[in-house]
Formats: structure tokens, C-alpha cells, sequence
């Protein structure tokens, strides 16, 4: 006889007993479904973030092949990546999760290293989406209202300058905090709606370029390789807030040659940061797992599919703006500070360019809800194990809202102090996509080398219904050669206060781990059977 479907509170019970077997208390609500922890991971992904904000960026090193080919080659290899990591995500369904992952495959010091790299990913990946939107609002209002360029207003200097759109992004940011105090329900209707938001957008801009809109220049320019001359040759400086600093890198001899040479195929591979920062923080669904009902198969599918979906989306929005470029503006295009508005203003009518240009706007700031409510659980998570300074305190979850209030407002703060740092845009996303993918590949790397000498704990088809099977292990190599390449590849010249800020930061970690948490950090403080359920006890009766 064919059985029952289980009743919700049966699923509930069994996320729980998955929990308590890896050794935690169900201390936050469990309210998201398989959808909703999907939406997470593609609200941050956002393509109406990632291929707008950085859409100037990746034509001024690649011409409009970066988005044709670029595009497609990134999405490829970031696939594996999210397969190799929704497989672990699978067997080990926890809040923050990578870090949990790590230790479960290596060891606490894997352990430690991947959770600050994850923090510091997340941190920066939200600072890059809330100052991009910020900037692209900017841009929007000014334009709207005909406001010049250069005018300026008192102590925050330039409206387009960086101290401005630093006052902004914390104006975007407040509401998003508050939502994500008042608990997950709306968090998660919102990354719903941001769900059916993305894709109509993406559609409309579509639709409107290709039909309505003046150019259309054809798979000949799509596959040019046109590009601002020699955009890197004069990358002598980087700038550290309001300091300027020489580059040390272009003092490496040759190196300063090999830039003003242009070569073709570096410019290419630097433009490729584009596509590659868009493809962030899809570890949401991961983090996100304590939260979701069938976490087991839900958080995997999430992970996974966030980025399935978004490739499809996303290159259909990147052909249809690439396709719209006023013949022979590209440099100009490049070189505006809001290029995909350059784009749609000067291919549309007013109407059309203004639905699209407030989309574009909403998306950005949904994208920057969902990134605090990843952020904020790495967090939680990794001081609930005694990892971070104050950790008692960063780990409490309120007992009305059911979220962890410490966790959130402290990232928060965080984001805003790394952003006045950074100084200009492509550092902080470089900053991201460096920590995010070095804290997924850690995991990946330990699942791979366990597989491969059958010993410690690995991926099964026993124990990560989301499997991989006898694939596993190819895809798990090209994940990491993949990710080793683009850490390499975005440390360097213009990005080389993202690689020389990587590096400062790895040396302070390995001595703060060395002098200090070497013999105070043990792992995740996992409990047994009777300190789970003391916990449990302590804790409200959570809605059913």
C-alpha cells in the first residue's frame, strides 16, 4: 500500500532528530521551505546586482565577449562548485554550514580558518551589494532629476563620490536590519517575492530592449572583442580610503611591462570578476538549513539551483543589454558611471528606461536583506562555538523574534566599517569572491582528499541523499583548480589592495590562532542527548 505523506509536525521532528544527531539544539524556528531557501541564495546571487553594478567593469577589460563567452565559461566552472558543496550540504545540515563541514572533514583548525574566511566573505559580499545599490540609486535620482554630476553637498563632499554613497548605503541598510530582527516570516516572503521580482525584471528588460529599443548589433559585436585601450597600463597607485598608496606588485619587474603591453587575454580573465563575483553567497541556503524544513534535500537543492537558475537568467539579461549598446559607445559605455542606465536611456523611451532603472533598484535592495540574513547566521553559528571574541553575547538568539538580534547588528556595523576602507567598488567585490570561494573550496578540498585515501569522513550516497555518485570526485578537482586560478587572478593589479588586505588578514588569523584560540578553540561545542535537550527546554515553544 503506498504510504501517507508525513504530517508537518512529523517533518518537524525528524529536522530535528537530523539536528540532534549532529549534536544541536533546535534553538532557531524553523519556518522555511524548499522555495524560500532556494529564493535566499538567488535573491544574493541577484543578477540585477551582479550584472549591473559590475556590467562597466567587465566590457572595459573584455569588450562585449565577456558577457557572450565569459559569461557561460564562469557559470560552467561555478556549477561545480555548487554541486561539490551541495553534496556536503546534504550529509551535514547545519547554521553555518560550511564551517561545521570543515571540522566534520578535518579537523577544528580547517575549521576555524574556513568560518573567519566565510565571515569575512560575507561581510564583504554584503558591503559590495548595499554600496553598489547605493551608487546605482544614486545615479538613478540624479539622473531623474537632472541633477549635475559634480554637485556636492556639505561634509559628504561629491554626490558621486564614495563618502556620499556611504551615507546612502547606510540610509538602504536600516530597514533591511529591522526586518531581519523581527524574525524569518517576512525575510522569507520577501525573498520569495525578490524570486518572481528578478525573473520579471529580467524579462521586461528583455523584452523592451529587444523589441522597443533603437539598437540591436547582432552576434557580430556580441562576439567582438572591442574593448577601452589599454584600460590597465596606468595601475600605478590603489587607494586605501582617503590615502593613495604605490603599488608594490607593478614593482615586480616585468610586471609593469606585461600591463602596458594589454595583452588581450589578460584583460579578458581580469574582466571575468564580473560574472564571478555575481555568483556569491549562494552558501545561504547552507547557512540557512536550521531554519528549513527537509533540510537534508531542501538546503542541496537551494544551493544548486540558485545558481542553475541565475545563469540562464542572467545571460539572458547581459545578451540583451550587450545587444543595445549605441553603436560605437562602447568606451563611453564603459566609462559611465552607471552604464546599464547609459544603456537603457539612450535605447528606450523614458517610461520603459524608468520601469526598468526602479527594478533594477528594488532588486539590489532585496538582494541586500537576503546577504545580512546569510551573514548574520555565519555568524551566530560560529559564536555559538566559542569562535569569535564576545561570543557569549554575538550567540543569543532572541526568545520573541527566534533570530540572533547580537549577530545581526554587529555584522552590520562591520559592513560599514570595511566599505569606508575599501575605497572604490572592484576591491570589495574582489574581497568577496576571494574569501567566499576559499572558505567553499576548503570544505570541497577535505571531502576530496578523504574520498580519495578512503579515510576520516566523506560524502556517501548513505550519508548525502543529494549525491554526486561516481562523479564526485572530477567535479570536486575542477572546483578546486577552478577557484586557486580566480584567487590568484583577483589579488593582482586592479585589485591588489583585495589581494595585499587577503594577505594581512591571513597573517593576523594565523597568529591569532597561534598565540590565543590554538588552545582555547575546540570545534563546535556539540552536545549529547541530555545537554540537547536541557537546551531544548530552556528555550519557547516554537510555532508549529
Amino acid at each position: 500500500m503506498p504510504q501517507e505523506p508525513k504530517k508537518f509536525s512529523d517533518i518537524l521532528d525528524d529536522d530535528r532528530e537530523t539536528l540532534r544527531q549532529l549534536g544541536y539544539a533546535q534553538e532557531l524556528f524553523r519556518e522555511m521551505g524548499g522555495f524560500a531557501n532556494f529564493a535566499v541564495s538567488f535573491s544574493i546571487i541577484s543578477v540585477l546586482t551582479g550584472t549591473v553594478l559590475l556590467y562597466g567593469y567587465g566590457l572595459k577589460f573584455g569588450g562585449p565577449v565577456i558577457n557572450t563567452v565569459g559569461w557561460p565559461i564562469v557559470s560552467v566552472f561555478v556549477l561545480c562548485v555548487a554541486a561539490s558543496m551541495a553534496e556536503i550540504a546534504s550529509a551535514y545540515p547545519t547554521a553555518g554550514g560550511l564551517y561545521y563541514w570543515a571540522f566534520r572533514l578535518g579537523g577544528r583548525e580547517w575549521a576555524w580558518c574556513c568560518a573567519w574566511l566565510n565571515l569575512i566573505g560575507q561581510i564583504t559580499i554584503t558591503a559590495g551589494v548595499n554600496i553598489g545599490a547605493a551608487t546605482y540609486l544614486t545615479g538613478l535620482v540624479t539622473n531623474a532629476l537632472g541633477i549635475p554630476a559634480d554637485a556636492s553637498v556639505p561634509i559628504l563632499g561629491a554626490i558621486n563620490g564614495w563618502y556620499f554613497w556611504l551615507a546612502v548605503m547606510v540610509g538602504l541598510m536600516i530597514p533591511q536590519v529591522l526586518i531581519n530582527l523581527r524574525g524569518l516570516s517576512m525575510v522569507s516572503m520577501l525573498s520569495d517575492f525578490s524570486v518572481i521580482w528578478h525573473i520579471a525584471g529580467v524579462s521586461i528588460l528583455a523584452l523592451a530592449l529587444t523589441f522597443a529599443g533603437k539598437y540591436h548589433n547582432g552576434w557580430h559585436f556580441l562576439l567582438s572583442t572591442t574593448h577601452p585601450a589599454n584600460p590597465v597600463a596606468a595601475m600605478t597607485t590603489f587607494a586605501i580610503g582617503p590615502l593613495t598608496v604605490p603599488s608594490l606588485v607593478m614593482k615586480i619587474p616585468g610586471v609593469r611591462a606585461l600591463y602596458e603591453a594589454g595583452p588581450y587575454a589578460l584583460t579578458f580573465m581580469l574582466g571575468l570578476l564580473q560574472a564571478q563575483w555575481t555568483y556569491t553567497g549562494y552558501d545561504a541556503s547552507a547557512h540557512m538549513a536550521e531554519e528549513t524544513f527537509l533540510a537534508r534535500m531542501n538546503t542541496a537543492w537551494g544551493v544548486f539551483l540558485s545558481v542553475a537558475v541565475s545563469a540562464v537568467v542572467g545571460y539572458v539579461a547581459l545578451l540583451a543589454l550587450t545587444n543595445s549598446i549605441p553603436p560605437g559607445k562602447i568606451a563611453e559605455t564603459a566609462s559611465d558611471p552607471y552604464p546599464v542606465l547609459y544603456i537603457v536611456r539612450n535605447s528606450l523611451r523614458p517610461f520603459f528606461a524608468n520601469v526598468i532603472a526602479v527594478t533594477i533598484a528594488g532588486a539590489m535592495w532585496l538582494c541586500g536583506l537576503a546577504s545580512i540574513t546569510s551573514m548574520a547566521r555565519v555568524c551566530y553559528a560560529f559564536a555559538r562555538d566559542g569562535g569569535l571574541p564576545g561570543s557569549y553575547l554575538v550567540s543569543r538568539v532572541s526568545p520573541k523574534w527566534g533570530t540572533p538580534v547580537v549577530a545581526i547588528i554587529v555584522t552590520s556595523l562591520l559592513v560599514v566599517i570595511v566599505t569606508f576602507y575599501s575605497a572604490t567598488y572592484a576591491v570589495v567585490t574582489s574581497m568577496s569572491t576571494t574569501a567566499l570561494y576559499l572558505a567553499y573550496v576548503i570544505p570541497i578540498l577535505l571531502n576530496y582528499r578523504n574520498k580519495r585515501r578512503q579515510s576520516g569522513e566523506f560524502t556517501t550516497l548513505a550519508t548525502a541523499p543529494w549525491s554526486l555518485g561516481r562523479y564526485g570526485l572530477a567535479i570536486n578537482l575542477v572546483s578546486i583548480i577552478w577557484v586557486v586560478f580566480i584567487t590568484l587572478l583577483f589579488s593582482i593589479p586592479p585589485n591588489e589592495l583585495a589581494g595585499l588586505t587577503m594577505l594581512g588578514l591571513g597573517i593576523l588569523l594565523f597568529l591569532y590562532w597561534q598565540l590565543s584560540q590554538k588552545r582555547r578553540f575546540r570545534g563546535p561545542r556539540t552536545g549529547g542527548p541530555v545537554e540537547i535537550e536541557k537546551a531544548e527546554a530552556e528555550l519557547s515553544p516554537r510555532p508549529i
